[in-house]
């Protein structure tokens, strides 16, 4: 269920010592990237792990007609001033956490320079929407181009200030990619002290997955057979998500419909959406599958993106 392809893609390195930013959060002083600072917050006191907050600003190309059009101060001096005033807004926000903090300010595209930083992060934090046109931050982009580009799993959280309860529910369709997912979706489990479902998608009859005789009752028993052997094959990704990550409740659930509409469904009742991208292609095009798009579009619960990252659980799977 983390995307159709079921290829192996190029994969991503990913050696926690040597991602020094810890738990990383774009931050533009916008209500929803406030909402996203204190998710992040959450997520580095449970780990015990840093804290980094990041605003971007986009200097302008100078174009000036005569030295008199000069302005007294550069706008880039004025921009990268702004972002050091977002960021003292975030330490402001920030002054009962109880771990280490870093806060860094970087030039350049917003999506361009928080995938470069996902690359030191364990983990990246976005909010849905932003600010737009402060500090060049546009995070209703942001939130959909960065978790197709991003060199770490990415967290989408909306715009609701609550604090989301229930189980972790992960995607899966034994593909390396949900398997991947379904790992770190463990991980935030036993992070949060909650349970974890595994979701598998059993297409609806008149999704054209199956060929059907004339007779009803051999359409319905080509059905069963197949809901049979899907729940077989999420029995045992349970017992394998079990084996690596013990000590947390994981449950499996097979249900009829599309992906992205299960998963949809599943914002009802759990805390966290996880779901695995295509990652990286031959072309380095980086795009999302249309599972993990759709999650995005409208989600009223936190979503992470998990990208093709190496990792030797799954490649000994």
């Amino acid at each position: 269920m983390s995307t159709e392809a079921h290829l192996e893609q190029n994969t991503i390195p990913f050696d926690p010592a040597t991602r020094d930013l810890g738990v990383a959060v774009g931050f533009d002083g916008s209500p929803n990237s406030e909402v996203a600072l204190a998710y992040a917050a959450g997520i580095a006191a449970r780990r015990g792990s840093k804290l980094s907050v990041i605003t971007t600003y986009r200097a302008p190309l100078p174009v000036y007609a005569n030295y008199a059009s000069l302005g007294a101060e550069p706008e880039d001096e004025a921009r990268k001033l702004i972002a050091g005033y977002v960021l003292e807004v975030a330490a402001s926000r920030l002054a009962e956490h109880p771990g280490e903090v870093s806060y860094l300010t970087i030039e350049g595209d917003s999506v361009g320079a928080l995938a470069e930083a996902s690359a030191r992060a364990h983990l990246m934090v976005v909010g849905a929407r932003g600010r737009g046109g402060f500090l060049g931050l546009v995070l209703g982009s942001v939130s959909t181009a960065l978790p197709a580009h991003a060199q770490c799993p990415t967290v989408v959280v909306p715009a609701v200030a609550e604090r989301f309860t229930g189980p972790v529910a992960v995607g899966v369709d034994g593909s390396p990619h949900s398997r991947r997912a379904a790992l770190h979706a463990a991980r935030e489990a036993a992070d949060g002290g909650t349970s974890l479902v595994l979701l598998t998608a059993q297409q609806r009859p008149d999704s054209g997955e199956y060929w059907f005789p004339l007779r009803p009752c051999d359409a319905q028993e080509l059905v069963d057979r197949r809901r049979a052997d899907l729940e077989a094959d999420l029995a045992a990704e349970v017992a394998w998500v079990t084996e690596h990550v013990p000590g947390i409740e994981i449950s499996g659930e097979v249900q009829e419909g599309a992906a992205a509409a299960i998963l949809h469904d599943a914002e009802a009742v759990a805390q966290l959406i996880v779901v695995g991208s295509h990652g990286r292609g031959a072309l380095r095009s980086a795009l999302l599958g249309s599972v993990s798009r759709a999650i995005l579009h409208g989600a009223e619960r936190p979503v992470m993106v998990v990208p093709p990252l190496q990792d030797d659980r799954v490649e000994r799977a």
